[in-house]
């Protein structure tokens, strides 16, 4: 185990348990005589190249477990996409000040990242462990069973859609609520997740991963009316014709794109207004409402699974212990076995840096509009305990005698 720092940085969009990751590296780092400092990066790798450190190596236990507990990235995030330049600018800064352990929690971008700043290192032939940490609540990493940050939004998103099916039913109509998932319905089906009676809504869920027929849509919606006297439905941010073009972007005067050159999908309520409009103007129905989750998905304050969090907490540790046993850069990877229990395995950077993972057609109901009990089973354990129930009222209806 070779002696310097380490330095762990956090990127990309928020979760609700990215903390617990940070704080598994920082105290398991803390283990080994090898590690002389435990710095982070302030915003990223942004603050990497800039030279703006945090020394880790001074917060008390007490304060990183509330930390831990915290959403959001407490060390700041990043949109950065970098490219070699950028990779080879972090390389400086990681030699100028005898960094070599780097711990980068993020997504699939992030884990290109480390798998060039590694290459770069390579050829300097200076000696550092790159390791990526899994995060990102889309679940769209490859290799991996489930995310980190994925469990604690799809419980809001289960929650939040049982609460509306409750509010539709005391008042009935159409409602739509849109959720996050470019390329990955993972969140939008978790909607799906505390459906308790046949009835309850989502009546009908749409993703990325099929085409979205608008006229196809309005049938379902009929139909699912026609049968309930009421309709919820989950859409996906990212549901597109069969042109690849997203549908939230018909009617968008401009096309705003975002650091990666993705079309902004999550900072507009458009595509709930296009699927609201389309229902009262071809249906008739007079009360449909959308909703538009966006960021309240990401790292909504208690409404987080405990799973999610220990799991979190372990990525981030056995990140490290695979850094400092193994010597080897890589990424952290979570497999699924048994019923449900989880075991990590460090695999090689290329087979998720820059892919992205989208749900299996076992997943998807024939219809497209829906999900399969395949998923779940797959959902119910991430969710973790302690879930809400509720109930309805079950008393036999009174016979008519003015109303016969």
């Amino acid at each position: 185990m070779r002696k310097g720092k380490v330095l762990v940085a956090q990127g990309g969009g928020p979760t609700a348990v990215i903390n617990q990751s940070l704080v598994g590296i920082v105290q398991e780092a803390r283990r080994f005589a090898n590690v002389d400092r435990i710095y982070g990066a302030h915003h990223g790798v942004s603050g990497i190249i800039k030279e703006d450190l945090l020394d880790l190596t001074q917060e008390t236990d007490q304060n990183l477990e509330l930390i831990a507990e915290t959403p959001a990235s407490a060390m700041g995030s990043t949109r950065d996409k970098p490219d070699a330049a950028y990779c080879a600018e972090i390389l400086k800064v990681l030699i100028a000040h005898d960094i070599r352990y780097f711990f980068y929690i993020g997504g699939n971008d992030s884990s290109d990242t480390i798998r060039l700043v590694n290459d770069f290192a390579k050829k300097e032939n200076y000696e550092m462990v790159g390791i990526h940490i899994p995060k990102t609540i889309d679940n769209d990493l490859m290799i991996n069973d489930h995310t980190p940050g994925f469990p604690s939004a799809a419980r809001f998103v289960a929650s939040a859609f049982a609460g509306a099916n409750l509010d539709n039913r005391a008042l009935p109509g159409v409602y739509v609520g849109v959720v996050m998932g470019r390329h990955a319905g993972f969140l939008t089906a978790a909607a799906a997740g505390l459906r308790r009676y046949d009835s309850d809504g989502p009546h009908l869920i749409y993703l990325p991963e099929r085409n979205f027929s608008m006229d196809k849509f309005l049938d379902d919606v009929k139909t699912a009316y026609g049968k309930y006297g009421r309709c919820i439905i989950a859409a996906s941010e990212g549901i597109h014709d069969e042109s690849g073009q997203a549908i939230a972007t018909k009617l968008a005067k401009e096309v705003e794109r975002d650091a990666h050159g993705n079309v902004q999908l999550s900072g507009t309520g458009a595509l709930a207004d296009l699927l609201t409009d389309s229902i009262k103007g071809k249906l008739g129905i007079k009360r449909v409402r959308g909703d538009t989750f966006g960021y309240l998905q990401r790292s909504f304050l208690g409404i987080v699974s405990d799973v999610d969090q220990r799991e979190a907490r372990e990525v981030g540790q056995k990140g490290v212990q695979f850094a400092m046993y193994g010597g080897k850069s890589g990424t952290v990877t979570i497999h699924r076995v048994a019923e449900y229990a989880v075991e990590y395995r460090l695999s090689a950077l290329e087979d998720v840096a820059a892919k992205t993972k989208v749900m299996s057609d076992n997943f998807i109901a024939s219809n497209s509009a829906d999900v399969t009990p395949a998923f779940m089973d797959y959902l119910r354990p991430l969710l973790g305990g302690g879930l809400p129930v509720w109930s309805r009222v079950q008393s036999p209806a009174v016979p008519k005698i003015l109303k016969k």
